[in-house]
């Protein structure tokens, strides 16, 4: 290998386990499930942990879900098999219908829910300790300015967490701090050719419009540093939220689907808010839907609205009050 190569090569790996100390994603002994699409990212990711594998102690699974989404999905399947031969890492895969399953609601939603579903039986299946997936620093820009244009608050520009507990699952992103181009320098370098979607060339898509329109336009007219700049401010925004959140569940501590009207009305309105959406996940399991004027109206509810009113929220989530407490419930 040539020097140069080599220390470049040197430089993505030093930046991954500074990423990795930094927000603490692995310890010595970790099984890690790494999500493999097949795309750049997460081959190179693959690639990475890899090559870290023997430093860190650490055992890797992959596991690759076909959406069945292009006509070549099962090519990229074979892709995925092929790879994790020639590194010889154990491989669980399946397929899904996602068109077919999409036909009752969205249909990237239907796909998030259905990779994810899939790594959680995977990971419980092998007994993973974590789920590493590829999103990158662009990624993590591209998510921000979305939920800045759609409308968001704090845990919203918190972006793309480096580690995240889902449904009990740990999910860790090592390449978060990661650039795409340094990405694709990357895989070039070491003559491996992932699979592309060309789905995500066309302005199909809201993120896609981000990706190809409008970021380019903000780094060539605005600040060519935009990408870093939306990255910070999520790290940042990232610390604040968490401090937040400890604070918030220790207050919600024993509570289950009943919220005390007089403890809730003395707290800070931050506060307040975290637990209204703490509250909601608990029913439903998330707050994906839950937007700012859901939140509005719950506290319309109440300070404003008398006994035994009720707020209905998406998929199914209900709000009523009564003389000393909210009670959340599904319909």
């Amino acid at each position: 290998m040539a020097r140069g190569v080599s220390l470049k090569f040197k430089m993505i790996l030093d930046k991954i386990k500074k990423t990795i100390k930094r927000y603490d994603l692995i310890d010595k002994g970790d099984k890690i499930l790494v999500g493999v699409s097949g795309g750049p990212d997460s081959v190179a990711l693959l690639f990475l942990l890899n090559s870290l594998k023997k430093e860190l102690k650490i055992d890797l699974h992959v596991g690759h879900l076909d959406h069945m989404l292009r006509k070549d999905s099962g090519k990229e399947s074979k892709f995925v098999e092929r790879l994790t031969c020639k590194l010889k890492i154990p491989l669980t895969q399946a397929k899904v219908n996602i068109k077919e399953l999409a036909k009752a609601g969205s249909l990237e939603e239907i796909a998030r829910n259905a990779r994810l579903g899939f790594l959680f039986k995977v990971a419980r299946d092998i007994k993973a300790d974590k789920i590493a997936l590829g999103h990158n620093l662009d990624d993590q820009a591209e998510t921000v300015l979305m939920r800045i244009l759609r409308g968001t608050g704090l845990y919203g520009l918190s972006g793309i967490l480096p580690k995240r507990n889902i449904a009990g699952y740990q999910i860790i992103r090592p390449l978060i701090e990661i650039k795409r181009q340094e990405i694709e320098a990357y895989l070039k370098r070491k003559k491996i050719s992932p699979y592309i979607d060309i789905s995500n060339l066309e302005d199909i898509y809201f993120r896609n419009k981000i990706r190809n329109r409008l970021l380019p336009l903000l780094e060539k007219e605005y600040n060519k540093n935009i990408k870093e700049i939306l990255s910070n401010m999520a790290q940042s925004l990232g610390l604040d939220y968490d401090y937040l959140m400890r604070v918030t569940q220790r207050l919600m501590k024993g509570a289950k689907h009943k919220l005390n009207l007089k403890r809730l009305t003395n707290l800070h309105p931050a506060i307040q808010r975290l637990i209204l959406r703490m509250a909601i996940a608990r029913v439903q399991g998330d707050t994906r839907r839950i937007t700012f004027a859901h939140i509005k109206e719950l506290e319309d509810l109440i300070f404003n609205r008398p006994v035994n009113s009720v707020v209905d929220l998406p998929k199914g989530v209900s709000v009523v009050k009564k003389k000393s407490h909210l009670h959340f419930y599904l319909k």
